[in-house]
């Protein structure tokens, strides 16, 4: 049985759509209605449209140079297109939303025989001669007629192989008319008959034939007595039609499968539908209620598994909202909604999540990085194969070297090479490409290195604790990510020329390049010595004019500065200007002679001070967030340590928050956007940095407000720095009373899932406008005064109005501070399993993920459970 992500991809192919591509449609309505007649033909510029207003078939190019004129227009010099290498490969006869602004396909006929700009003032849509609907080029002129069929409701068998005995049986002679239905769906009826009111099935009908697309009522499945299947093949590019490299399909075995119909082939899951297509349509149910754009049962999954046929559709229920199934030119099965309100397709479930995770998603020689966009690239020294398909985003094709191998063979060694001037270039952290050779034994690096220099089919290697690995041919599925998922950290090196074009001479070059290269360092170095004394001595005579400035005071530049104790007495005025303090020192105003408003932190004690010093100039001094506090610089002199940082107008989260003086209430848009702003520093700090940093100390006191309220992540005294290669770390004790996980109080190593929990914390803090106080024990009585005990009881009875700080009025999204109520919760789970990623937290909270109702954790269950004894 498969896991349940397989039944939620097939869960969101089910009910998924996906934004169409930019594209332009005809816009003139010379069609009438939503019927062809036999005898009537439909031109470039006409169009059928259901009687609901709904869809809308016709001519269209995707993103073609100008919008297409009426038929009677149509010329040569009106059809023609320039050389933008993204312009769609011709024309296509298909079907769109018609009321949507956002130009979306659901079906093509012609997917394989686009029509060119000289053919489309010639083509027409009409019944062939045979009785079935066809495009056709009608050509006329004094000596003959002739007309040449470009796709027909017969030759669509190109697309889905059909039997004689399918359900389209004899349209030769009794099609008597096309009709595009209000449900999208395009059908030939035959004469006296009207599929509308269901007395006779259709005779042909597009539904029978999907492409990439299923809006509601089309079939995913097989007909077993006929073996006609209905399956989806995804698009070649954003301009093209053609079939592509991903097919969702149920086969004649009854197996439903996700797969790459292009080499490499590759099965991504497949499984038996019988009884567990059953526990897919509760899957479906579930996920339709836990989003709020599916609430209500207005969508219905269906599976059907008689004697006759095994298919999934679903259905429907509000014709005023739309909806389609896709599977990308990339692979991924989407669930798209269009909202009306903000004039979009919004995806609501993608599977896979990232695009990266599909084998093969870019060719071979490729990096594929599911964070940047375009998230497919070339590696070092390659470029694409085409760059033509690239800019219509189809980098199937890969890319190719831009310099040939320095291969020679030995006279009988096949593929072993006599020497070769090739270099490895390093790109890391990676997700490895697929099909390696594993060279067996203990071997060094250098060893694994010279085993693929030596073979001039192995293109790259990977060394890892001993272990050998080397690839030969092209390489596939190498990923690169930077923010959702954590990689190990594996290098792979990959095989490269050493320079343009190898010659015989190319170690003689090599040579000479490293003596050329090693004298002009010898003369850089020289002259840079040169200069840094000429700084040096620039600044000492700088100071002595100007003795008040400080040493590289330029708040906003890059790096960290090195500042002389001397000149921070001066722009603190001598420490007279006290911002707060903590356990470790007290945190002073300043102001950098460019009028650079700075906080510096004294730091006190000689071992915690010294600790804390080292915590943070290597955590926070090595990294750049908007969401984390920016260190400027540092003073190390003698026993004295300090720290500069940019100093935010407006604070901490806590004086806003929890003081009753404070001049200003924080409205709800702005605890929302602190809200978010923390938890992208965080998922920077767990899954971005080459080094992982967890925070420890996350509570209001450390999450600053600038002039903006942007929040900024402060006080790295406490992180700890953890390796990719480790998921956890064991260290002492640390963190603040009333934000610490459970974790800490057993003395177990540590994950990023510390700060989560604290995070939740804050979270709920930032809902109420109220400390989280612990519980007070009074007269051997438990005084309820603990929130988050509140907090969770509230939620599961639905009340969340009690829980916001009551100083905001009402004024407040309550969807919002539900989805907020229930991430803080999740976040407060004592397995530190149950809590999400700060990745998945954003997620969430950027309303890209939906979280179910979560359970009340153990111990605010025990504290209820004392409470209650207590009372009775």
């Amino acid at each position: 049985m498969p896991p349940i992500h397989m039944l939620l991809l097939v869960a969101s192919m089910l009910l998924s759509s996906l934004s169409a591509p930019c594209s332009a449609a005809a816009t003139a309505d010379g069609g009438g209605g939503d019927a062809l007649a036999a005898g009537r033909a439909l031109a470039a510029g006409d169009r059928l449209v259901s009687r609901n207003g709904k869809f809308a078939l016709g001519f269209f190019q995707f993103q073609p140079p100008s919008p297409l004129p009426a038929a009677s227009s149509i010329s040569k010099s009106t059809t023609s297109t320039n050389n933008n290498t993204s312009v769609s490969p011709g024309w296509y006869l298909g079907i769109w939303f018609a009321k949507i602004p956002v130009f979306t396909v659901v079906w093509v006929a012609n997917r394989e025989r686009p029509i060119t700009d000289p053919e489309l003032r010639l083509a027409r849509l009409k019944f062939s001669r045979d009785g079935n609907l066809a495009i056709v080029l009608s050509t006329n002129n004094s000596a003959s007629s002739t007309e040449t069929v470009l796709w027909s409701t017969t030759s669509h068998t190109v697309v889905v192989p059909r039997t004689a005995a399918a359900n389209s049986t004899n349209t030769t002679t009794a099609a008597a008319a096309a009709v595009l239905m209000d449900t999208g769906n395009l059908v030939l009826t035959a004469a006296g008959s009207s599929p509308s009111n269901g007395s006779s099935p259709p005779l042909w009908q597009s539904f029978d034939y999907p492409t990439d697309v299923a809006i509601p009522g089309a079939k995913l499945g097989r007909n077993k007595v006929t073996g006609f299947n209905r399956r989806f093949i995804s698009r070649k590019s954003l301009v093209d039609a053609g079939l592509g490299s991903y097919i969702l399909e149920v086969d004649s075995n009854g197996v439903l499968s996700h797969r790459r119909r292009k080499p490499p082939i590759v099965v991504y899951w497949s499984w038996s539908s019988g009884d567990l297509a059953n526990k897919l349509v509760s899957v479906l149910n579930g996920l339709m209620g836990s989003d709020r754009r599916t609430r209500g049962g207005w969508l219905k999954p269906i599976y059907v598994n008689d004697a006759q046929e095994e298919y999934f559709t679903y259905a429907s229920l509000d014709d005023s909202k739309s909806t389609f199934v896709s599977i990308d030119i990339f692979g991924q099965i989407k669930l798209n909604i269009w909202s009306q309100e903000k004039q979009v397709w919004e995806t609501i479930y993608a599977q896979p999540a990232d695009h990266c995770s599909l084998s093969a998603t870019c060719g071979p020689f490729t990096v594929c990085n599911g964070n940047s966009v375009p998230f497919c690239s070339c590696m070092e020294s390659f470029s694409p194969k085409s760059p033509r398909d690239w800019e219509a985003d189809d980098a199937t094709g890969g890319c190719v070297r831009d310099n040939h191998l320095d291969c020679r063979t030995s006279a009988g060694d096949g593929n072993k090479t006599s020497s070769s001037t090739d270099v490895f270039h390093a790109i890391a952290p990676v997700r490895l490409p697929s099909y390696p050779q594993i060279i067996e034994g203990d071997v060094t690096q250098g060893e694994c290195e010279e085993a693929c220099l030596g073979d001039c089919s192995c293109t790259a290697y990977s060394y890892n604790s001993s272990r050998c690995s080397v690839w030969h041919g092209e390489l596939f599925s190498l990923s690169q990510r930077d923010g959702i998922e954590i990689f190990n950290e594996n290098v792979l090196y990959l095989r490269l020329a050493a320079g343009g074009t190898q010659t015989s001479s190319s170690r003689q070059s090599n040579k000479t390049r490293v003596r050329i290269v090693t004298a002009a360092s010898i003369v850089g170095c020289v002259l840079l010595i040169f200069m840094l004394l000429l700084l040096i001595q620039s600044r000492r005579n700088r100071r002595r004019r100007a003795p008040s400035l400080i040493n590289g005071s330029q708040g906003g530049g890059a790096g960290i500065v090195a500042f002389r104790y001397t000149d921070l007495v001066h722009a603190t005025k001598n420490f007279s200007d006290k911002l707060g303090g903590g356990g470790f020192g007290s945190v002073f105003n300043g102001m950098l002679a460019d009028q650079t408003a700075i906080a510096v932190k004294r730091l006190d004690g000689a071992r915690q001070g010294e600790k804390q010093f080292r915590a943070e100039v290597s955590s926070v001094g090595l990294i750049q967030h908007i969401n984390l506090v920016k260190l400027i610089g540092f003073c190390c002199e003698g026993s004295k340590r300090l720290l500069v940082y940019e100093r935010m107008l407006n604070g901490s989260l806590d004086t806003h928050l929890f003081q009753s003086n404070a001049t200003t209430v924080l409205s709800w848009r702005t605890r929302y956007q602190v809200a978010l702003g923390v938890a992208r520093g965080l998922s920077y700090l767990h899954q971005s940095c080459r080094e992982c940093i967890i925070h420890c100390d996350i509570k209001p006191e450390n999450i600053l407000l600038d002039a903006s309220f942007l929040p900024k992540i402060a006080d790295f005294g406490m992180a700890a720095i953890i390796g990719r290669d480790f998921s956890r770390v064991l260290t002492t004790f640390r963190g603040t009373v009333g934000y610490l996980a459970p974790e800490w109080l057993s003395g177990v190593a540590i994950t990023p899932k510390v700060d989560v929990y604290s995070f939740g914390m804050v979270l709920l803090e930032i809902i109420s406008g109220r400390r989280n106080s612990l519980e007070v024990n009074t007269s051997c009585n438990y005084h309820v005064a603990y929130f988050p005990v509140q907090a969770i009881s509230k939620l599961h009875e639905g009340d969340i109005q009690s829980l916001v700080d009551p100083r905001l009025l009402g004024d407040f999204d309550l969807e919002v501070a539900e989805r907020v109520c229930r991430v803080a919760f999740w976040c407060i789970q004592d397995d530190e399993c149950d809590r999400p990623t700060m990745g998945q937290v954003v997620q969430v909270l950027e309303g890209l993920l939906e979280l179910n109702m979560p359970p009340m954790p153990r111990l605010l269950a025990a504290i209820t459970g004392r409470i209650d004894a207590a009372s009775m």
